[in-house]
């Protein structure tokens, strides 16, 4: 059974639910300027955007461009699939918040089948057998539902762009996770790096081509990350 994104994509087809794409969604490159979204922080942004591009080139890169070497494709996709799967708790969660009471019924049903026959979530039959798609909601995006407007943008660090809004969205969802209550802390950890680490293997050298051919890439970070979040509330 070859294994797929969440989407029931192939690595050839989509990444992961990563930084890269939640900032260049092929959806929302053609999108105009944003120029309502406020940003009062400008210069802890900005100096928070230069410190994650030094992670990136320091730490993530290097790493990631290790990890793909040694992993094979398969096993990288089976941890993707994994991690995915354990995100279950903050779709349910989120597509009730949202009245999307089919999708919730999806979600649950996708968790079963992915976590009992696809060997807890290595695999997607849910999506690749049955044909179920997955509604990939967080509290962010719940919040824009009920009209809450983003606040004011904001880049965090390590985690890079968000917004007031989205940023109390990855708060709310942090008890949803799993991975969180993993105990000792050390474990708990790991497992996030590793997560952050496989998804970036999928994606190793796109943020320098983004990087070079943007003019003022904190610009191009701040209206691709708006627009694409806005693209997915509206769905």
């Amino acid at each position: 059974m070859e294994m797929t994104d969440a989407s029931g994509q192939t690595d050839q087809e989509a990444g992961d639910e990563d930084l890269l794409d939640e900032l260049y969604d092929e959806e929302t490159e053609d999108m105009p300027v944003v120029s309502d979204v406020p940003d009062p922080l400008y210069h802890f942004n900005y100096a928070m955007y230069a410190v994650n591009d030094c992670l990136y080139f320091m730490v993530l890169k290097p790493a990631s461009e290790g990890y793909k070497a040694l992993a094979p494709e398969p096993v990288r996709l089976g941890v993707r699939n994994f991690f995915h799967n354990l995100l279950f708790p903050v779709r349910l969660v989120n597509n009730l918040l949202q009245g999307r009471a089919q999708d919730a019924g999806d979600e649950v049903q996708i968790f079963l089948i992915n976590s009992t026959e696809g060997l807890l979530g290595l695999m997607q039959p849910a999506q690749e057998k049955y044909g179920f798609t997955t509604a990939d909601e967080d509290l962010g995006q719940t919040l824009g539902t009920y009209q809450l407007s983003e606040g004011f943008y904001l880049v965090l660090p390590v985690l890079g762009p968000s917004s007031l809004r989205d940023a109390v969205g990855m708060v709310g969802d942090s008890f949803l996770k799993p991975v969180n209550y993993v105990e000792p802390w050390e474990l708990s950890t790991g497992m996030t790096a590793l997560d952050t680490v496989n998804a970036a293997s999928f994606r190793v050298g796109d943020y320098e081509m983004l990087k070079k051919s943007a003019v003022d890439f904190y610009q191009a970070q701040k209206n691709a990350y708006i627009q694409n979040r806005r693209h997915k509330i509206s769905e």
